[in-house]
């Protein structure tokens, strides 16, 4: 059976897009990473990017997906999300036969699928997806939009709300990739 296991990143930022993946692992992928690929948020920067790459060298069958600051601040955090997700599923080169969620269920995709709790801890296929989702969103954060809009420091913090984003926020001003729609942002540019 073609499965395939769907993951976000990028819910909780005040700036950037949310990312998502789709992820299938043939079985002798699922043996090689098994163990060694989990929750992107339980590895280091530098094991997601040694995963990252080992699975793209090795064929990894995936495709990404993503809502832009301007449409999650059109739909919210959570249609944006479920939105990014299908686009990741469209975006995969063979239509899989049941989809593994991280805690979300897709209503709009006909595709048989299981939401899972914590399923980037129990579920490969959703690990090795929060990992290409995760590293994705952090070199978009870090290599396009820290030269596009220099001085907030997405390099960083990648989007998050930390003390130093919150104020470059409030000397700068939010850039077109903060979430307007999120309190901290929104308040900074009343104040702006």
């Amino acid at each position: 059976m073609r499965i395939a296991g769907v993951d976000e990143v990028g819910r909780g930022p005040i700036a950037g897009p949310v990312v998502t993946a789709a992820v299938m692992l043939d079985q002798e992928s699922a043996e090689r990473w098994a163990g060694s690929v989990t929750d992107s948020k339980q590895m280091s920067e530098e094991q997601r990017e040694e995963a990252y790459s080992a699975m793209l060298d090795a064929g990894v069958a995936y495709a990404v997906g993503a809502c832009s600051s301007e449409e999650i601040d059109s739909l919210g955090i959570a249609p944006a999300t479920r939105l990014a997700m299908s686009r990741a599923i469209e975006g995969l080169d063979s239509e899989p036969e049941h989809l593994l969620i991280d805690a979300v269920r897709l209503d709009a995709v006909a595709i048989p699928q299981t939401s899972i709790i914590k399923g980037d801890v129990l579920s490969l296929s959703i690990a090795a997806a929060s990992v290409i989702a995760k590293v994705t969103r952090d070199r978009l954060m870090a290599d396009v939009f820290e030269e596009r809009f220099p001085g907030y420091g997405f390099a960083s913090h990648k989007g998050y709300g930390t003390a130093a984003h919150m104020t470059a926020l409030r000397e700068l001003g939010p850039c077109e990739i903060h979430r307007t729609s999120f309190r901290p942002v929104h308040e900074a540019a009343l104040r702006g």
